[in-house]
């Protein structure tokens, strides 16, 4: 007993308490939000260094452009950055994020988290909460150290701006990421999320709503585009040369290239914003609408900003506008209706009034991160207004999906129009397709046929037993054979050449009886059958 004891495999000691068990799985989801934030910072300083070194005339060295990119990292991220060096003296917060720029680290953040969460088959498979948690403490370690670098140079960040901008854009794109790896197992929204809400989601209302408000915000968006290059196509002159005028090297000028580029998605809002009613501030006490452009002289020089339309009131040319939102609100109705019968007109009217909420609230959330200072005083105020966008929106969409959406609704869900001439009570479905009515009128119209054509029939065997159907009665069918005895009757009144070896005395075969469908007696069962091979 003894000997088997000692030989025995030994049991693993157990775990002492307070010592934690190291993840690797969750170190290299740490080292991924890093490397994402890494990724995006040399991305911008090699394009910054690139522009530093093609440049005839550097304002500073290599340490410079490397604080300017950190800078332009953290004004991805909607960082409010101060510039010092100005000719007032005054510091100048600059606070327009150019929104093609947060597309970066967005894609960035998202990629570590969805790679944290797909882990191999021999990996350790860490919950959601901790993959997110710990793609967000290495990024937010990343955004620190550059956040205190960046304060060196001469754009340096708000470090209350930085404070919780940086957090915002990593937990949305965090949490994209890992939704997008995790899947969807019940409705569109992850597990680790409260059961109510997931189950709130799945209920076809609030996804139609959702399809529906984010249709409008991108016909709105679509449309601020057109209202944006069309006004561009009117000023192109100017446009031109605003842009030739502001330096004469192809350094200079492809960077000043690249920043309209990056403005391109602000120029949309804007454009939205414009052709909403409420239009976008362009500094203090001057904002931009169709009804009226009061100028404003002391903007910079900036391709975008040539393209502003001429100082004065409204034309029929810049009323042109409002009809993006209309065709935004049509889009909104649309979209908002179910194909399904027993929907209520109450019920599409409520969906596409939730969709014109979502509408307003995604283009009040766009306003908001398009706008900012661009300096201090005039420029102090700089885009749109967040909460007039989004209110102008949520008007005008409701105001015309919600007639839309129970319009198109009954459209849908008309009765079937009956022949020409018909009243509107035969147009009413009468339940042809029913259980148990089809066999009767089928029945009835055999009926009617015999009556038509006498002494005409096939000869068939007796059928089973069936449950009665209710309806009009039918006689029964003879179980003996039938010969056929009037050939004229039926020529006449069928139209039909039968055989005539058919019609002369062979009876015919019979036929088996189903129980959904008796066999049919009259003309067109005779006409149908093959004649009977030659003795």
């Amino acid at each position: 007993m003894t000997q088997v004891t000692e030989r025995g495999t030994p049991l693993s000691a157990a775990p002492r308490a307070g010592v934690r068990r190291r993840s690797p799985a969750a170190a290299a989801c740490v080292v991924g939000g890093a490397v994402a934030a890494g990724l995006g910072l040399g991305f911008l300083a090699v394009l910054v260094i690139v522009l530093w070194i093609s440049s005839p005339y550097p304002d500073s060295g290599p340490g410079g452009a490397l604080h300017l990119a950190a800078g332009l990292w953290l004004l991805a991220h909607g960082t409010e950055l101060v510039r010092y060096d100005t000719l007032s003296g005054v510091p100048a917060p600059v606070g327009v994020t150019p929104l093609l720029l947060v597309a970066l680290p967005v894609l960035l953040v998202r990629r570590a988290a969805r790679l944290g969460s797909a882990a191999e088959e021999d990996e350790e498979v860490l919950p959601a909460g901790a993959v997110f948690s710990a793609v967000l403490c290495g990024y937010l370690a990343v955004g620190a150290v550059a956040t205190v670098y960046a304060a060196g140079g001469p754009m340096s960040a708000d470090p209350i701006s930085a404070a919780w901008h940086i957090p915002l854009v990593a937990v949305l794109a965090a949490a994209g990421g890992v939704w997008a790896a995790r899947g969807r197992p019940l409705g569109p929204l992850p597990t680790w999320l409260p059961g109510g809400v997931r189950r709130a989601v799945v209920r076809p209302r609030y996804a139609l709503a959702l399809r529906a408000g984010a249709g409008g915000a991108l016909v709105l968006l679509g449309g601020g585009a057109l209202v944006v290059g069309a006004s561009l196509a009117w000023h192109g002159a100017e446009v031109q040369s605003s842009f030739l005028s502001l330096t004469g090297v192809w350094s200079g000028r492809f960077a000043v290239l690249l920043l309209a580029l990056t403005l391109i998605p602000n120029a949309m809002v804007w454009g939205a914003a414009y052709s909403l009613g409420p239009g976008f501030a362009l500094g203090a006490d001057v904002t931009a609408a169709p009804l009226g452009f009061p100028g404003a002289p002391g903007l910079p020089r900036f391709p975008l900003l040539a393209a502003l339309p001429t100082a004065g009131p409204g034309t029929p040319l810049t009323w042109a506008a409002f009809v993006v939102p209309v065709v935004a609100g049509l889009a909104v109705g649309w979209f908002a209706v179910r194909r399904a019968r027993e929907v209520s007109y109450g019920e599409t009217a409520l969906t596409a009034a939730l969709g014109s909420v979502v509408c307003g609230l995604l283009m009040a959330g766009l306003a908001a991160a398009s706008e900012g200072p661009l300096g201090s005083r005039r420029l102090a105020e700089f885009g749109p207004v967040w909460w007039a966008t989004g209110a102008a929106a949520l008007a005008w969409t409701a105001a015309l999906a919600v007639p839309v959406a129970v319009a198109v609704h009954a459209w849908r869900n008309r009765p079937a129009m009956g022949p020409v001439g018909a009243d509107a009570d035969d147009a009413v479905d009468d339940g042809w397709h029913d259980s148990g009515v089809r066999e009767v009128r089928w029945a009835a119209m055999r009926k009617a046929a015999g009556a038509l054509i006498p002494e005409i029939g096939v000869a068939v065997a007796s059928p089973p037993a069936v449950p009665a159907v209710p309806g009009p009665e039918v006689s029964a069918v003879p179980e003996e054979r039938v010969r056929v005895r009037v050939r004229r009757a039926v020529t006449v009144a069928s139209g039909l050449d039968l055989d005539p070896g058919l019609l002369a005395g062979r009876s015919a075969e019979p036929v088996a009886p189903t129980p959904l469908a008796p066999p049919v007696v009259g003309a067109r069962v005779l006409a149908r059958r093959k004649p009977p091979p030659p003795e």
